[in-house]
């Protein structure tokens, strides 16, 4: 069994208050990956960042004081383009999440591929916890279906992931 992990497809990262043309650019290619995974009858995961109304007295609010992925609105919603697809959801208030972590060691995984935003925060935090709990699967990232704060934070967090051992294609 293969599982695909969709990190962060969130509105306010696609075309909200932390969007960017190059997120939504990877929307079509996150979507087509997702089809595939499912149409081949894999596991598919979708993380969640998720805060509260008092995300601005956080450690992450006070360096990134932006109001994003408040639970309960419409930018904490997957894009609405991937609205309809099923899969388990981790809901997680930093940018790795450790349940995930847990989940992925209690099942015998053949290959973990991680796509979605942002490569240089919590698709790296994520693909890191993913490879340090199962050092002996091989975990990957499509670059095509991964968008960063900018294009040069996406190629150093790629870099730096492919320095860990996982592939990047």
């Amino acid at each position: 069994m293969k599982l695909l992990i969709v990190v962060d497809m969130q509105k306010d990262f696609i075309d909200g208050a932390l969007g960017s043309p190059e997120a939504q650019a990877i929307v079509p290619n996150v979507k087509k990956m997702i089809e595939e995974y499912q149409e081949a009858g894999e596991d598919v995961i979708f993380t969640l960042d998720t805060h509260d109304e008092n995300y601005m007295e956080t450690q992450e609010g006070k360096n990134l004081p932006v109001l994003h992925c408040i639970r309960g609105t419409d930018g904490w919603e997957l894009d609405s383009a991937l609205r309809e697809f099923q899969g388990k959801r981790f809901e997680k208030n930093t940018f790795g999440s450790t349940a995930l972590m847990e989940y992925v060691q209690e099942r015998p995984y053949e290959s973990v591929m991680l796509i979605g935003v942002c490569t240089d925060i919590c698709v790296i935090s994520n693909a890191l916890l993913v490879k340090a709990a199962i050092p002996e699967v091989p975990v990957l990232v499509d670059s095509s279906c991964c968008a960063g704060v900018s294009p040069e934070s996406h190629e150093n967090a790629l870099n730096a992931m492919k320095m860990c051992h996982i592939a990047v294609q």
